[in-house]
């Protein structure tokens, strides 16, 4: 029992040493005048997803209507509708606004959901290898094998596409970058002193693999997740795109098939360059934060930059 005190007691000493770590690092990477242009960005974007729909000036499925009764079809910015309104009659500042929620939920949850299955994954292959390590690495390379696009729509084609469900395609296809990388770390973690001093002391695989070994790779992690995040917002757009996005929603992906459907991409600026914008705003923030809180996480980027 001592043993397992001791295991136990060194074990959230590191976890505590680690979550230390890892707030300095929020705060390293936020020094960096690029992250915090892109942090900047990531907290508009999440504003505008949680109260875009009540910042909204008109309804985003409801026709916009003149003063005289009449209905404003594809007509450019103007007072009425600040930012024009599509061929259907709609207002695009309203459908900008309320298309931000329904990306942000494919994009947190699709982010987190890839991050947590690709951790997982790779903790468990580089921890036990062997038999282990060759299943789920087999079944990696598969992932890898199979292009996301194509696979993603003959899946969608026999559903009616939501949310949640393209979510969920875009974590199955996603997970495999992440689980890599850990593994690979994990390899080398599994190796050191301490972690061959915790199973001498009895401690079980699940106890050193999730207190020992897993706290120490947290911060690849920790980027990956970031990463999917702008993965899974540019892979819900292009699945909306091409006409397999939740029908009952409006989110940006679906705003550009509209306008393409309408045959409006070159004259319609004001219906394009919103959502365009908006998407690649949006991923660009992502990398920009990622890209500093990677120079920390891999300090060979930081010596061969200087």
């Amino acid at each position: 029992m001592s043993g397992y005190t001791i295991d136990i007691e060194t074990a959230k000493s590191r976890l505590c040493s680690e979550l230390s770590r890892a707030q300095s690092t929020i705060r390293v990477v936020l020094e960096d005048n690029a992250a915090k242009v892109g942090f900047a960005i990531i907290m508009t974007f999440i504003f505008i997803g949680l109260f875009g729909p009540y910042l909204s000036p008109h309804h985003p499925i409801e026709h916009t209507m003149r003063s005289d009764g009449s209905m404003m079809r594809l007509e450019a910015p103007s007072s009425a509708a600040p930012l024009g309104t599509t061929s259907f009659g709609k207002d695009v500042l309203s459908q900008f606004l309320a298309g931000a929620r329904p990306t942000i939920i494919v994009g947190v949850f699709g982010g987190v959901g890839t991050g947590v299955l690709g951790f997982l994954v790779g903790l468990t292959s580089g921890y036990f290898g062997g038999r282990v390590d060759k299943i789920l690495m087999r079944l990696t390379d598969l992932t890898f094998a199979l292009p996301f696009l194509p696979m993603a729509l003959v899946v969608l084609s026999f559903v009616t596409p939501n949310i949640w469900l393209i979510t969920a395609v875009l974590v199955v296809f996603l997970w495999k970058m992440p689980a890599r990388v850990i593994r690979s770390e994990v390899m080398t973690v599994k190796e050191r002193t301490f972690v061959k001093s915790a199973r001498a002391r009895g401690a079980g695989h699940l106890r050193t693999m999730f207190l020992h070994v897993a706290p120490n790779v947290l911060g690849i992690g920790f980027l990956y997740t970031a990463y999917a995040f702008g993965w899974s917002i540019v892979g819900g757009a292009s699945l909306a795109f091409l006409g397999f996005g939740d029908p009952t929603t409006t989110s940006w992906g679906r705003m550009l098939e509209q306008v393409f459907r309408a045959g409006a991409m070159r004259t319609a600026w004001w219906w394009v360059l919103p959502p365009a914008f908006g998407i690649a705003g949006v991923t660009t923030a992502v990398f920009l934060v990622g890209r500093a809180f990677e120079e920390l996480v891999n300090p060979d980027l930081q010596t061969k930059e200087k």
